[in-house]
């Protein structure tokens, strides 16, 4: 599919959609409890639908209302079952470790994209610690046998989705078990969220110096969850606002422990006027100079960063970013080529990028199949008008999002 944008300016007000991360730990938490309940404010991208998909090849039964997902709980002792989990990493390595906490036997994770080139063999090494069974380190992974109770080390710098993914599972095994955490921990705040929704399940976690005890117990307590906005997706629109116009995006939760909310720190440091009034952000069209960010916490912010460094004046630098080597694409790589496409002096740095601000030029780009590619370089689009092949790649996380960036005054076929 093709997006024709024309130079255009925004303003107005939108909804933030549902938070993806939270989407995924609600539902996960629903799916291990001890009855059904009711997960209200989804928002169905690829990735969610993904999580529900394998929920449900493990005994998950789910209906949706108007306005809630009602969830029945998983079975134990899953048999025989093969699943894809498309392209979303959190499905595949949240819930492997879960597969091995409710019993498996002959349980394979596949998947799509790039997916299976990703890296899985922390999480399959600590697996084989408790003796279960994996047939390889990437997907398709076969996994055989049931997780036990015990102390787990890993290191926290590859991916935070693997202490989640333990997290999860070890909530629902018996027994007290302990993950040490043997490096820097980084997406801290994807783990503190992960806590958080356990903790709203009844699950009992501490936190240490070098890591986490579980307290371990056979299910979960079923409440009823509303999912709350998310920062990650509001982050392209007060970028936008900062570019050209402004924006407003109201439903954001400032004492949020997304890791995301610190876009606004973001533009602050670009000198962009930004304004909150209880749950809404608003940031106006203003005058950016170029800054340095730490992105060791925020990876899923580097796209729209760095178009936002493409409208200001002088030098940024993004490091700390190299794990996006291994997302839906090389997400360095692919965000500078298009960059320069567009007559951006940028490039890949050992670590991130640097990007010297300067006045994009016209371009047609493709959206190397990768969703945040797609909606940070529809703001440049939006800015000087052009085309983008591949937006079909929002549905993973964000199926509305043209429709939102139209009502913020985008034109757009």
């Amino acid at each position: 599919m093709i997006a024709q944008i024309m130079p255009s300016s925004f303003s107005g007000t939108i909804i933030a959609p549902a938070s993806k991360s939270a989407s995924h730990r609600a539902l996960i938490c629903a799916a291990l409890s001890d009855k059904p309940c009711k997960i209200y404010g989804l928002n169905y991208s690829d990735d969610i639908n993904a999580t529900l998909s394998v929920l449900e090849a493990f005994g998950a039964e789910y209906k949706r209302e108007s306005d809630a997902l009602i969830i029945t709980p998983c079975k134990r002792n899953i048999k025989d079952v093969t699943v894809c989990c498309n392209e979303s990493g959190s499905t595949a390595r949240f819930l492997l470790p879960i597969a091995a906490a409710l019993g498996a036997e002959n349980v394979t994770l596949t998947g799509k994209g790039r997916l299976p080139e990703r890296p899985f063999k922390t999480l399959t090494d600590a697996l084989k610690e408790s003796a279960v069974e994996c047939s390889a380190e990437n997907l398709p992974i076969t996994i055989t046998g049931k997780l036990k109770s015990g102390t787990y080390s890993l290191p926290g710098n590859i991916s935070s989705q693997y202490i989640s993914g333990l997290l999860f599972a070890l909530s629902i095994t018996e027994g007290q078990s302990v993950i040490n955490i043997t490096s820097h921990l980084e997406s801290a705040g994807y783990v503190d969220m992960t806590i958080s929704e356990l903790a709203a399940f009844g699950a009992d976690i501490t936190k240490t110096e070098k890591g986490y005890i579980i307290n371990g117990k056979p299910h979960l307590t079923a409440t009823d969850r509303t999912v709350e906005g998310d920062w990650s997706q509001a982050a392209f629109f007060l970028c936008a606002g900062a570019i050209k116009g402004c924006a407003t995006v109201k439903g954001l939760d400032i004492n949020s422990l997304q890791g995301d909310k610190a876009i606004i720190d973001v533009l602050k440091a670009f000198g962009a006027k930004v304004e909150i009034n209880d749950n809404a952000v608003t940031v106006y069209e203003s005058t950016l100079k170029g800054t340095e960010v730490n992105c060791a916490q925020i990876p899923d912010l580097v796209p729209i960063i760095a178009v936002t460094a493409a409208m200001a004046k002088g030098k940024t630098i993004l490091y700390n970013a190299e794990r996006l080597r291994l997302k839906e694409s090389d997400r360095l790589y692919e965000t500078v080529l298009r960059l320069n496409m567009f007559g951006v002096q940028a490039k890949v740095t050992e670590d991130g990028m640097e990007i010297i601000g300067s006045q994009p030029n016209f371009a047609d780009i493709t959206s190397a199949n990768d969703h945040r590619i797609v909606m940070a370089l529809s703001l440049i689009l939006s800015k000087i008008g052009g085309e983008i092949e591949g937006i079909e790649a929002v549905n993973k996380s964000y199926p509305s999002f043209f429709d939102d960036i139209k009502n913020l005054g985008a034109e757009v076929n």
